[in-house]
């Protein structure tokens, strides 16, 4: 895919030139799901997603913000609905506002995939395959290329992977990186979702291998 041909969902300056690496930190190890921080390959705040845990008011909606705190996207659970699906919509949600894609979940015996529609163009399709829970999961186009993963990062100094709360999205040239970190918050809740109890404990019952 090259930058000219990318359909702009954000702004200009989240389509990268280069592969681009960026490295996402959930924001708090206490609560399911309690935020997010998106760091650049220099260190610099990219993405945030401030804490939308148990006091949350509105626990479907959830906004991703620049590293000054502007507004990008909002991804809002769309109810009711037979299956996880989400919606999502330029900057901060208005009443009336149409969305412009949506996420849906797929589920087959043993796998688990993810689809998301484009509401303005139609023939531009995406599909997520993978484990999210395992942070190990690819973003492909309707021509079934690859446009961002999702993958565990390793301690570069010491070759060591760290924890799942730290993990990279590596974004394709061409590909909206605002866009990608929406869909990673869209895939944190269903995969927060996917958990149910079992003798005290949690268990992912929809995985890949």
């Amino acid at each position: 895919m090259k930058a000219d041909q990318a359909a702009v969902l954000v702004a200009d300056e989240y389509i990268y030139k280069q592969e681009t690496h960026l490295t996402v930190f959930k924001t708090s190890l206490f609560f399911q799901n309690d935020g997010f921080t998106v760091y650049n390959c220099r260190g610099e705040l990219v993405f945030r997603v401030d804490s939308y845990g148990p006091d949350t008011r509105d626990k479907d909606e959830h906004v991703l913000m620049d590293a000054h705190g502007k507004c990008l996207l909002t991804v809002r659970r769309k109810r009711p609905s037979l299956h996880h699906r989400w919606e999502g919509y330029s900057g901060e949600r208005t009443d009336g506002q149409k969305p412009i894609f949506s996420v849906r979940r797929s589920s087959i015996i043993g796998r688990s995939s993810v689809t998301v529609e484009m509401y303005e163009n139609p023939g531009e399709e995406y599909r997520i395959e993978g484990n999210f829970g395992q942070r190990s999961c690819t973003i492909f186009n309707a021509m079934k290329e690859s446009v961002a993963d999702i993958r565990r990062k390793v301690d570069a100094s010491t070759q060591v992977l760290l924890a799942k709360d730290v993990f990279l999205l590596s974004v394709k040239p061409g590909f909206d990186g605002a866009f990608a970190m929406g869909l990673v918050l869209v895939l944190d809740q269903i995969n927060g979702d996917n958990y149910v109890e079992s003798n005290g404990g949690r268990v992912d019952p929809v995985t890949e291998d």
